[in-house]
């Protein structure tokens, strides 16, 4: 099936000082949480803090991280398991740490009954765990994550990526 031109089409902004409230972001002082960038799958459309254009490494950093995001829709549940199986893993392995605030927040928060029953706190955090270890993998010169998260750890997430059939085919 083809896609419209609206389907292939990803908008990016930038605003001042964004807060998420309430399902979106607003931009300076206000309710809500600060935040560096917003995705918003269904409107294939990405938010980003002004600030950000001060510095490329950050910003290729989480445009790659927000990038993933719309790269983690279209993976196949086969492949979503996976990368959960491997979490799990690491898990049960009492591993700590992770590649990025985003997926290190989720994480902190997790409960054994999570990740035994696949709630939808431990799908959002299986998401911020792919999308943040992507910008670790694609954007190695920032140094985001070093050191968060153990060798072994790292290496077999690399593997993961770099052997997942899906990815490649992936269409974003």
């Amino acid at each position: 099936m083809k896609r419209t031109a609206s389907e292939r089409t990803l908008t990016v902004d930038f605003l001042d000082r964004p807060r998420a409230w309430r399902g979106r972001l607003i931009s300076g002082e206000g309710p809500g949480t600060e935040v560096r960038a917003g995705s918003f799958l269904r409107k294939r459309h990405i938010t980003l803090d002004l600030e950000l254009l001060e510095s490329p490494a950050a910003l290729a950093h989480i445009v790659t991280h927000e990038l993933f995001h719309f790269v983690w829709r279209r993976l196949g549940n086969r492949a979503r398991r996976s990368w959960e199986d491997l979490l799990a893993k690491e898990l049960r392995q009492g591993t700590p740490g992770e590649l990025g605030w985003s997926s290190e927040s989720r994480k902190l928060r997790l409960t054994r009954e999570d990740w035994l029953r696949r709630t939808r706190r431990w799908r959002e955090y299986a998401c911020e765990s792919f999308c943040d270890t992507a910008a670790w993998l694609y954007c190695r010169g920032t140094n985001a994550g070093r050191g968060l998260l153990n060798r072994e750890a790292r290496r077999a997430r690399r593997k993961w990526f770099f052997s997942c059939r899906e990815l490649k085919r992936c269409s974003v």
